[in-house]
């Protein structure tokens, strides 16, 4: 205790400078500094947790007065980053990090972690309460329960501010959206063809009989193969579920595992987690796009494995974030791209400054894992490639990319959650309420609290150039997320206006360059790009709460209070409608058959990303395609490849049903243009039913297009039944 009473450990420590590989020398792992350099003199260093020192060369010290809240060992140099160096005499270390220096020679001051850092949260928390009593002492010597308990919280935080989802786990529910249904399908699919042993990058089961490339499509396999126990024993519907159940929680975690290699306090890096796995952005996400937060949970990752990379170079880091890099692409390949960003802003820098073959031995290593983890996604994309698979008009890409940009002042408004508690003026201040303006999906909101807290973040860590970083990386990925022009509360600018394949573009715009881009063109959400930049808005926010912590601990309390009404998402009804998991009465004969034949869904459509053909499908279609296992006419992926587009179009049947579809009637009937579907084309459709295998046909609807019902009778379908809101019929032939 000091002289005014307080513990030593809950004593403002001063904020350290440097990048963030050198801003707490503990690392999460084993807590060692890596190299030595001239560290100085450690008179009143304040230690929690098992704070050990390791280095290359130069004098320990001695270690006068170790009053530490874990265990404080030195070994070779103490504090510091460089090469080599005199350690010099710790005389009182009590500190919540390392004093050292940075490898580019810049005094780190106080390190910014609690000792062993996120490997021993116990420590950090016996360091806050002194001594304190056996419980305390029990925690901090078991740290795994402590990061079990830590996980438990957020994931009961998730679960309530994302409320009724979890309810949808024990009620057989789910979101009634086509996106959910293709999850859905895709949970199935993966262990569906591991247990045959074959390929899950492709499918004949959508798109039947020509199938469809799933390389470029948000098929998850790593999650599908994580979740096969549960989809094996309880249906892909119940682990869509529970992932969605899981994912706020977990990306709390990642998150806050990350901060504590930047941040000094506990209570900092927890918050940082809060603010971004319960973001609105995040979890709004989740109610709609599985693949999206589910990648996002590598970004973290990706971000501690660099870390640790960079403070130790070693085999064992570079494998792990090859692991990590490489098992986001099979999550989902936006995010891959996001994760190799960050990996790329935080590897290099570090090799340039001091580039030798130690460090560049390791990210070789780390690549080539990345490489192996990846290649049967790599080789998926590759073929669908080759075989012209992606191969978009460019005018509707640049359509579409233009399309899902951000108004500027609804990055940083208060975000639409806060109506939910009735404050409906406040959602009002966002340009784009009720979520339906310039933004085309998702909530691609930071929220006004959480860009309060980053400022004041950066402002309290200005000396921090790993500060700065972050401040770019959030502030430039808002800049992309604003898409090809400039939308100011609905109105669009055109700054310095230019016309790409038809659209008008702003220079200005750093979007604009990167959808021209061969790869990244692909990457036609700008909004996503906000998900990079809340990676580092929460660690700035997470500082903000670090320095209140020292400096104002009562206004925690009223920050986590106004948090909380931006924070999570739920989109029950009325505003978004329910389907059921299963629909036994309408399902049950189809599933008797096995004959394997194919069920053809009307409305009938190639749809989901780009291009699209034909109409929007049930969202329930493809979800009772996991339970009866019949082959779909439709189907539902984020890219429709052309070759698959080619093949179903050539089909007269499939064909001239998109026109029956479009109120094209029989001859010698004739629609409003003039057209209609002659007696010659409507016997080649029937003529090519007959080899295309399809046994039955659910119309979703009580009352059908007129014309799509005459055209089903004309090629030989029979009623069969009616129940749940759909119209069943059965191919008799003729």
């Amino acid at each position: 205790m000091d002289r005014a009473g307080r513990s030593r450990a809950d004593r403002p420590v001063p904020a350290a400078t440097g990048p963030l590989d050198a801003a707490g020398r503990g690392s999460v792992g084993d807590g060692k500094a890596a190299g030595s350099a001239d560290a100085g003199t450690a008179r009143d260093a304040r230690t929690a947790g098992n704070a050990k020192t390791a280095g290359d060369t130069g004098n320990a010290g001695t270690a006068r007065d170790a009053r530490t809240a874990g265990d404080t060992r030195t070994a070779g140099d103490t504090g510091t980053a460089g090469d080599t160096g005199n350690a010099g005499t710790a005389r009182d270390t009590r500190t919540a990090g390392n004093t050292g220096t940075d490898a580019d020679g810049t005094t780190a001051g106080h390190g910014m972690t609690a000792g062993a850092g996120d490997d021993a949260p116990g420590a950090s928390m016996a360091a806050v309460t002194g001594s304190g009593g056996g419980r305390q002492r029990t925690l901090s010597a078991r740290p795994v329960m402590c990061h079990l308990a830590l996980v438990a919280c957020y994931l009961a935080g998730g679960i309530a501010l994302t409320w009724p989802r979890v309810t949808y786990l024990f009620r057989g529910q789910l979101p009634q959206n086509r996106d959910v249904a293709s999850y859905v399908w895709d949970l199935w699919w993966v262990p569906h063809q591991l247990a045959h042993l074959d390929n899950p990058w492709f499918t004949s089961h959508m798109a039947a009989p020509v199938g469809i490339q799933l390389g470029f499509d948000t098929t998850m396999p790593l999650a599908g193969l994580v979740m096969s126990p549960v989809t094996l024993a309880f249906g892909p519907s119940a682990s869509f579920n529970l992932l969605t159940i899981l994912m706020p929680g977990l990306l709390c975690y990642v998150m806050y595992r990350a901060a504590r290699l930047w941040l000094r306090s506990q209570p900092g890096a927890i918050a940082a987690g809060a603010f971004f796995g319960l973001s609105s952005m995040l979890a709004e996400q989740d109610w709609t796009h599985l693949n999206i937060v589910a990648g996002t949970l590598f970004l973290p990752m990706t971000v501690e494995a660099a870390v640790r990379l960079r403070r130790h170079p070693g085999h064992r880091q570079a494998i792990i974030l090859g692991l990590v890099l490489g098992g986001c692409l099979l999550v989902n390949q936006e995010s891959a791209v996001m994760a190799v960003i960050l990996a790329a802003l935080l590897l290099i820098p570090w090799l340039v400054r001091h580039p030798a073959r130690s460090r560049l031995a390791p990210l070789a290593i780390g690549g080539a894992v990345a490489l192996v983890v990846a290649s049967p996604q790599l080789i998926a994309m590759a073929q669908q490639a080759k075989s012209g698979g992606i191969i978009i008009d460019s005018h509707l890409l640049a359509v579409t990319s233009k399309k899902y940009g951000v108004g500027i002042g609804d990055l940083f408004a208060p975000t639409q959650r806060v109506g939910y508690y009735g404050l409906h003026q406040l959602a009002a201040a966002s340009g784009s309420s009720p979520l339906k303006g310039p933004t085309a999906e998702a909530m691609p909101m930071f929220g006004l609290l959480l860009t309060v807290l980053a400022v004041l973040g950066l402002a309290v860590s200005w000396r921090r150039r790993s500060a700065w970083q972050l401040a770019a990386l959030w502030l430039g990925c808002a800049w992309l997320a604003l898409g090809a022009t400039l939308y100011v509360l609905k109105v669009q600018h055109v700054p310095f206006q230019q016309w790409w394949n038809g659209v008008r573009v702003s220079p200005v715009m750093p979007y604009t360059w990167l959808m021209r881009l061969p790869v990244l063109s692909a990457f036609r959400e700008a909004d996503r790009f906000a998900i990079l930049g809340l990676v580092g808005a929460a660690l700035l926010a997470g500082a903000a709460v670090d320095w209140l912590r020292y400096h104002a601990r009562p206004v925690i309390i009223a920050v986590a209070g106004l948090a909380v009404l931006e924070a999570g998402y739920s989109a029950g009804p009325p505003s978004s409608g329910i389907m059921a998991t299963a629909r036994p009465a309408l399902d049950r004969p189809i599933a008797a058959d096995h004959s394997g034949s194919i069920v053809l869904d009307v409305p009938f459509g190639l749809r989901g990303g780009i291009p699209q053909y034909g109409k929007q499908m049930a969202p329930a279609a493809l979800v009772i395609a996991t339970a009866d296992g019949h082959p779909r006419s439709i189907s539902y992926t984020s890219w429709v490849p052309s070759t698959t587009a080619r093949g179903i179009l050539a089909h007269p049947f499939y064909a001239q049903l998109m026109r029956a579809q479009s109120s094209i009637p029989l001859a010698p009937r004739r629609n409003a243009a003039g057209n209609q579907v002659t007696p010659a084309e409507l016997a080649t459709a029937r003529a090519d039913l007959r080899g295309l295998g399809i046994g039955w046909a659910i119309v979703w609807t009580r009352h059908p297009n007129p014309q799509v019902d005459v055209y089903l009778r004309a090629t030989g379908f029979r009623f069969s039944y009616r129940v749940d809101g759909a119209i069943v019929f059965r191919y008799a032939g003729r």
